[in-house]
């Protein structure tokens, strides 16, 4: 064979890019895609399946769902502020601070993004809450209960995608600012505020989004006095049983997630383009003098903002009748209604397991084939890989039971459709922690070993893999965690006699009785537990320097 019929047949080849990302885009396209343009259409058509643009436009110019949508993105702009204003301070000190203990400082950081929504919600009630450890603030049934809640849940997302960014700026300039005359505080609005400005807009962006789709937390901490989209299409649905109604407020809110998920595309692009990066190690410095001061009061701020709830919830688990008690925990192994709490978690658990490996193999290979594609492919598959995180669990879920009964088999019944659901929400993260550890990866490396005669998959198996397996490792332990406490999605698809944990959480929350809130309570100290553990190793195995999360 000569060579220029050799590159006749390179060139007529499909990009490897192509072929990699093949699987994960049908996995999209089937399980994600399908049923989200199945809600655009159910919103678009009347009883009768006629196009009807004209009563959808009717439909959303009701003054309540323009209420409600007012409400969603109200909350969601106040708890990005909330959030920004917690987090950043955060993000300084585990990124220019070197103190003992910077590990667990990270593992509490980072516990509760992955705790589940409806556990959250949980323990800002314990604390909120008549005899609660903050009852005498009256916050309980207010919305700054839910801001707090959703604050709580996202200082991760500020302190680590911010945090990433700053451990890495070159501090020299900063200094050469300051050696010129500016004060500290002018030295740091004019050099590192513009410096980090393009990864706390993505942060907001992405905060805002989270807060924008919020479910578990706004329906514990809201009832039916605080309504977001979220809520109310879930209402809608299981409640009011107008599927129209449900879909057209989807698609309200998917304006909304499009809009958020552009700004943070377009801020990560700006970002990866600007920035010159330092090694970690050599920016962090022990604080001396009156540093010690600002170290203590972030502190304080990480023990009562992302401490406390947890303590609350679970002192609250141990008297859930005002009396020190392990009540909650002995029924929680007891059979009512036919279920049981040991029964919910091994469920749980088992699901769990099903759905990272499923996000695992897909987010990896779409991982692999956006490192490997080029030019404005590359960025755009970059941010569509995020969309299923913003797309609300609560829509999946309504768009599964109207399209996944087409399918050969009805996998509306099965056993699958709750990991593959809860794989969707894992898939973005894994994709996240991975991509960074792959695109940091030498590529000498990679040619010498082409060079030598070695097949690409050899190539990723003997070069790559080894340089990314602690990141692959903690994004697998991360997709556990998230899919261990999914809520939105899983209450749409779970079977009644066969929840998850925290399903039956949610179930046993909304009805009266010490009993179900005392198993309620200690179902979400467990969750708690095992999810302090897994992110515990995570952060033990993963590798410092690369990746947000």
């Amino acid at each position: 064979m000569t060579a220029s019929t050799k590159e006749q047949r390179r060139r007529r080849a499909l990009p490897p890019a192509l072929l990699i990302g093949a699987g994960p885009v049908i996995f999209l396209a089937v399980f994600f895609a399908w049923p989200v343009s199945a809600i655009v259409y159910r919103g678009l058509v009347d009883e009768s399946g006629q196009f009807d643009p004209l009563g959808t436009v009717q439909l959303l110019g009701r003054a309540s769902v323009w209420d409600i949508a007012a409400f969603t993105v109200g909350q969601a702009a106040a708890s990005t502020v909330l959030t920004l204003a917690a987090g950043l301070p955060v993000a300084w000190l585990l990124a220019r601070v070197a103190i003992p203990g910077r590990t667990l400082l990270r593992v509490v950081v980072t516990v509760p993004f992955v705790l589940p929504t409806v556990v959250v919600g949980i323990a800002f009630r314990a604390l909120f809450s008549d005899g609660g450890l903050l009852g005498f603030t009256g916050l309980d049934g207010t919305v700054w209960a839910i801001l707090l809640a959703h604050a709580f849940f996202n200082v991760a997302v500020v302190a680590r995608t911010v945090g990433s960014v700053w451990a890495h700026l070159d501090p020299r300039t900063e200094q050469a600012a300051r050696s010129l005359g500016a004060s500290p505080a002018r030295a740091f609005c004019t050099v590192t505020v513009p410096a980090l400005a393009p990864a706390i807009v993505s942060a907001a962006a992405v905060v805002f989004l989270f807060c924008a789709t919020s479910f578990g937390v706004v329906l514990v901490l809201g009832g039916t006095r605080y309504r977001t989209l979220e809520t109310e299409i879930y209402l809608q649905t299981v409640q009011v049983f107008d599927l129209r109604m449900a879909a057209v407020l989807s698609l309200l809110q998917m304006l909304a997630i499009a809009g958020a998920i552009a700004v943070a595309t377009l801020a990560r692009r700006g970002r990866e383009r600007a920035l010159s990066l330092r090694p970690m190690d050599s920016t962090a410095r022990t604080p001396r003098g009156r540093q010690w001061i600002g170290v203590g009061a972030v502190l304080a701020l990480v023990a009562s903002l992302l401490i406390v709830p947890p303590c609350a919830l679970l002192v609250r688990s141990l008297r859930p009748r005002g009396e020190w008690s392990l009540e909650g925990y002995r029924l929680l192994a007891q059979t009512r209604d036919g279920v049981s709490g040991v029964d919910a978690t091994l469920l749980s658990l088992r699901t769990a397991t099903d759905a990272a490996i499923l996000s695992l193999v897909v987010g990896v290979l779409a991982a692999i084939a956006i490192a490997q594609a080029r030019g404005r492919f590359a960025w755009i598959a970059d941010g569509a890989i995020l969309i299923p995180l913003g797309i609300s669990a609560v829509t999946v879920g309504f768009g599964f039971l109207i399209t996944l009964g087409r399918l050969p088999g009805d996998l509306r019944s099965s056993a699958i459709l709750i990991p593959i659901a809860q794989a969707l929400v894992a898939i973005p993260l894994v994709v996240r922690i991975v991509l960074p550890a792959m695109r940091a990866v030498n590529a000498r490396l990679r040619e010498g070993a082409a060079v030598l005669g070695a097949s690409p998959v050899r190539v990723w198996f003997t070069i790559d893999l080894p340089l990314v397996a602690r990141s692959i490792a903690a994004a697998a332990g991360f997709a556990f965690v998230v899919t261990v406490g999914e809520f939105g999605a899983t209450s749409f698809l779970a079977r009644a006699g066969d929840p998850t944990l925290p399903v039956l959480i949610g179930r046993l929350i909304a009805r009266p009785g010490a009993e179900n809130a005392s198993v309620a309570l200690a179902g979400a100290v467990l969750l708690v537990a095992v999810t302090a553990t897994v992110v515990t190793i995570i952060e033990i195995v993963r590798i410092r320097d690369v990746g947000e999360f």
